[in-house]
């Protein structure tokens, strides 16, 4: 089954919501990066909230980058939205794994990221320069960090939470998430509201491998709140790679080195970081790019 997302309101327009299942998108990567249960939490965490922050994007051509850098044994991790919330990533070190935590017995995602570094958001909006927001780490679970992130850097009060159950065998059991965020003219006892239902939240892939529907997880979660489903849309893993666009990355790294490859290797060989597809080129179509550079210089 196709992994969805829906955008929702409370009746009263105190509150929006958006909300997606993910067990497909995240079991896609983990097949494609040969992920651990740690990088799959990880990287899972970090697509969904990409996924869910792209799909809030306001145009087609409009896509978003997730993007954290820190001092935890995975490394850097990337997802990258578009409008509709298609997602791709990728982590620098899809093997990292650690010992089960100890004081909850779950995935040590907090340990694997690390606490020191960045949580970048890049917004790709159709201008000159993408829009750059970033923040401290607050803690490394990404889902608290989504939060601080859009508290300080876009002033929106928000509560995100992301989740990614996986199996004994390795593969996803659950995973998914949602992103409630409180609209403009609230009155504090909405806000209250709001806090005592977070409070009694429910882990969201706890709901997810109870077989509840997103619809029946925001009626729970946000009891007392009438939600009105505005759309919904199927979402994935997809990357957007192409020969011809990989072939204009070999280009990019000029005639001396290409040159210096087609002679010394003969070919050139790329690999996707986000779907391991891998291109060749021969030396005649290296050739043909260096002669291709050489006359656009002209």
């Amino acid at each position: 089954m196709a992994d969805r997302i829906i955008r929702a309101i409370t009746c009263d327009g105190a509150v929006k919501i958006l909300a997606m299942t993910a067990r497909e998108t995240v079991e896609e990567a983990r097949r494609i990066h040969d992920l651990t249960p740690l990088t799959s939490a990880a990287l899972g965490r970090t697509l969904i909230a990409a996924s869910l922050l792209g799909n809030d994007l306001k145009s087609e051509e409009h896509s978003i980058t997730v993007r954290i850098d820190a001092d935890g044994p995975i490394g850097s991790i990337v997802a990258v939205s578009d409008s509709f919330g298609y997602v791709r990533g990728y982590c620098k070190n899809p093997q990292a794994d650690l010992p089960i935590r100890e004081s909850d017995r779950k995935i040590d995602v907090s340990g694997g990221v690390g606490k020191n570094g960045t949580l970048s958001i890049i917004k790709d909006l159709g201008m000159k320069e993408p829009y750059i927001g970033q923040t401290e780490l607050l803690s490394g679970e990404i889902a608290e960090d989504i939060t601080a992130y859009l508290a300080t850097s876009e002033q929106i009060p928000s509560v995100c939470a992301l989740g990614v159950l996986v199996d004994r065998d390795w593969s996803i059991r659950a995973a998914g998430g949602y992103i409630i965020q409180l609209l403009p003219g609230v009155y504090d006892d909405e806000i209250d509201r709001l806090e005592e239902c977070m409070k009694k939240a429910r882990a969201v892939t706890e709901c997810l491998d109870e077989g509840m529907s997103l619809e029946e997880i925001l009626s729970t979660t946000l009891e007392g709140f009438e939600i009105e489903v505005l759309d919904e849309a199927e979402v994935g893993y997809r990357c957007t790679c192409s020969r011809e666009r990989t072939r204009g990355v070999v280009m990019s790294i000029g005639v001396d080195e290409l040159s210096t490859i087609a002679e010394e290797d003969g070919q050139a060989e790329v690999a996707c970081q986000f779907c391991d597809n891998k291109y060749l080129f021969d030396k005649a179509e290296l050739m043909d790019m260096i002669e291709e550079i050489k006359s656009k210089k002209e």
